[in-house]
């Protein structure tokens, strides 16, 4: 089934490369042993599942590829910097941060931490009230936030735990209020972590994966399934619909 349904999945990674927003994560997996990893690239239509032994940026290279224009809304992992797209950085993971910063013993003080807390509400509520807001309204806000996140980043600290958060946001500045930009792009990375779930249910079962070959069936399977059901499909109705169709094709 993987091999006559594979033109599938790869049209699924055409689709996900001409969506507006792309929301990605990754986490450990297992191909015969431990050192792999999996990534799911995922919008409200479509899930690609790609299993690899690199959790390096080349994967997303290679994935989205060099003339992807949506925007990239994952956390702050260091492989999704160095692709030149448009981004977002998921708010939840800044507020986790956040909230380390203020449990901190040295931290005295967290009107400085409160004021970024704040800060990313703000930004949230804004996104959520985009349609309520004419554009021209909705521009001034979004520049109001912007103008509050370099004061934010531009002042003096004293507390190690401030300076760790700002130096962690100052890092992602561009990539702050991306949401506000792009329409299709949430606030968080929730997205592609509930595209994860699933995935790491099956690894607590299974292990994973114990050859190559089976990696990549899992692969094509996995993404038609999850694509199926986003898309209010059924997935054996699916298969028996599109095999016959690609056996005579192969």
């Amino acid at each position: 089934m993987a091999d006559k349904t594979e033109a599938h999945y790869e049209s699924l990674i055409d689709q996900i490369r001409r969506d507006a927003a792309v929301f990605a994560d990754e986490t450990s997996w297992w191909v015969g042993g431990p050192g792999w990893w999996l990534w799911t690239f995922t919008t409200p239509q479509t899930t690609v599942y790609r299993v690899d032994k690199s959790r390096g940026s080349q994967v997303v290279h290679e994935m989205l590829g060099e003339q992807f224009e949506g925007m990239l809304v994952s956390d702050c992992l260091s492989s999704y910097d160095p692709p030149q797209y448009r981004k977002h950085k998921c708010i939840a993971h800044h507020l986790r941060a956040i909230a380390r910063a203020r449990d901190r013993p040295d931290t005295k003080s967290t009107r400085y931490l409160n004021q970024w807390k704040l800060f990313f509400t703000a930004v949230q509520v804004l996104a959520r009230c985009r349609n309520d807001i004419p554009a021209a309204e909705f521009a001034g806000r979004r520049e109001h936030l912007e103008g509050w996140r370099d004061r934010l980043l531009a002042e003096p600290l004293n507390q190690s735990g401030d300076a760790a958060v700002r130096n962690r946001l100052a890092k992602q500045r561009d990539h702050l209020v991306g949401c506000l930009y792009e329409p299709a792009a949430e606030p968080t990375n929730n997205r592609a972590e509930r595209a994860l779930r699933p995935a790491v249910i099956a690894r607590k079962m299974s292990c994973g994966n114990k050859t190559q070959r089976g990696k990549h069936t899992w692969e094509i399977l996995a993404s038609l399934a999850a694509t199926c059901d986003q898309r209010a499909q059924d997935f054996l109705d699916y298969l028996a619909q599109h095999l016959p169709l690609a056996a005579q094709s192969g």
